[in-house]
């Protein structure tokens, strides 16, 4: 069986590797004609701050903040104690008390991510970022040029990524998007996972539906109620079933079911918002700490803005009542923006407003309506004279907690 060396990049075959000696191999039948590929750095900004602090390496590590903030990314050492991200940080602190806490860097994390970027782009220019740590890879019709197999330059890929930045990446290599995506999870961390035609449908089969992108738990637990636990399952339902019960989801389901997937690697997708949100550990009405968390969300989608180089025309809030309804409220800037400074003033006065409809279980703001950054925050603010040195300010932060950390600032507001 053909094998592929994951320390040297040799082709080679079972059980080490001929040229270095390493065990460390990846061995499939359908290796080196594959070629669409997703990579997926391992517990990226966990890993950035241990490759740059190294007495925290057998450590856990979360990145989030705040007892009633979110973990953004938990290592693998607190993944073990069952740290997940996105889980609220007091349920994560429970599970690991002795972690270490440290809030995220978005902006030094872009820097790299862009470092990672270009790597990729010496492969193939069909690259389609999905956030800052992953992203599908087409490399169809690029053997002749690197002389190389798609596997391979994947491979060398992992190895320079480590070489040169210290920091580690797993790769699922397949037919299509959705399986490429699908078989990175598999090995993680250091992993090269492969899922070819022939095997498609048996190693789906037996797989939790929560395995089918876009099948998050509330749809499952509406599978889970029709009998419909694995890919199987969905299988047996038959497409006009699928179709019936749940609409155009139900057939798509029913298409990744059997491997079918045509999306194509795009690189140039286009980014329609950006936005950050948090739900609360209890319901929250208290007009002083919801300032406080818009303050801190209208810096997160800033932190990303900036690090996806665009800016905003509208500015939405979300906030998520008791009853779990939604209330969506937008304001159209005449400026764009990417800077937090006024995407908070443009959706503090929209909260204001909705206070009377507290309490609130979850909070978030976004923009839409994207420019490239070098067209926003390019006129000053006729009622606000000092608006200019406020946009000067807030970049020079944005300097020092790229070099010291986000807690190296904070606005009095971010503390409540």
């Amino acid at each position: 069986m053909p094998a592929l060396c994951l320390d040297c990049g040799s082709r080679t075959t079972p059980p080490r590797c001929r040229a270095c000696g390493s065990p460390r191999l990846s061995a499939h039948d359908e290796l080196f004609t594959l070629s669409i590929a997703h990579l997926d750095c391992d517990a990226f900004y966990a890993s950035v701050e241990k490759r740059d602090a190294p007495e925290l390496a057998d450590k856990p590590v979360i990145i989030g903040g705040g007892k009633r903030g979110v973990v953004s990314t938990a290592c693998y050492v607190a993944r073990i104690r069952g740290v997940r991200s996105a889980m609220p940080m007091f349920k994560a602190l429970a599970l690991c008390p002795d972690a270490v806490v440290i809030r995220p860097r978005i902006s030094y994390y872009a820097e790299i991510s862009r470092q990672i970027r270009a790597m990729m782009d010496d492969l193939t220019p069909l690259v389609q970022p999905l956030s800052l740590d992953e992203a599908f890879l087409d490399l169809s019709g690029t053997e002749a040029l690197h002389r190389a197999s798609p596997a391979e330059m994947m491979a060398r890929l992992l190895i320079r990524i480590e070489r040169e930045l210290g920091l580690t990446a797993s790769v699922g290599l397949s037919h299509n998007k959705f399986l490429a995506k699908l078989a990175s999870e598999f090995d993680k961390p250091r992993g090269f996972s492969v899922v070819g035609r022939a095997e498609t449908l048996a190693r789906l089969a037996p797989l939790p539906v929560r395995a089918i992108l876009g099948v998050g738990p509330a749809f499952a637990a509406t599978l889970e109620r029709e009998g419909i636990r694995t890919v199987a399952d969905i299988r047996r339902q038959g497409a006009e079933t699928m179709l019936r019960r749940h609409g155009q989801a139900g057939q798509r389901l029913w298409q990744l079911a059997h491997g079918e997937d045509r999306r194509r690697v795009t690189p140039h997708e286009a980014v329609k918002s950006i936005s950050s949100e948090t739900t609360f550990e209890r319901d929250e009405r208290d007009a002083d700490i919801l300032d406080g968390h818009l303050w801190r969300l209208a810096e997160k989608t800033s932190d990303r803005a900036k690090a996806k180089d665009l800016g905003g025309r509208t500015v939405t809030l979300k906030l998520k009542r008791a009853d779990f309804r939604t209330i969506t409220r937008r304001l159209t800037l005449e400026d764009p923006t990417q800077l937090a400074g006024r995407i908070y003033a443009a959706a503090a006065p929209l909260l204001a407003r909705e206070l009377e409809n507290a309490p609130f279980r979850l909070i978030g703001v976004g923009i839409s309506g994207l420019v490239a950054g070098a067209d926003a925050d390019r006129s000053d603010d006729l009622l606000r004279p000092d608006s200019a040195r406020a946009a000067a300010v807030e970049r020079a932060a944005d300097a020092l907690r790229a070099r010291f950390g986000d807690g190296v600032i904070l606005k009095g507001r971010a503390l409540r």
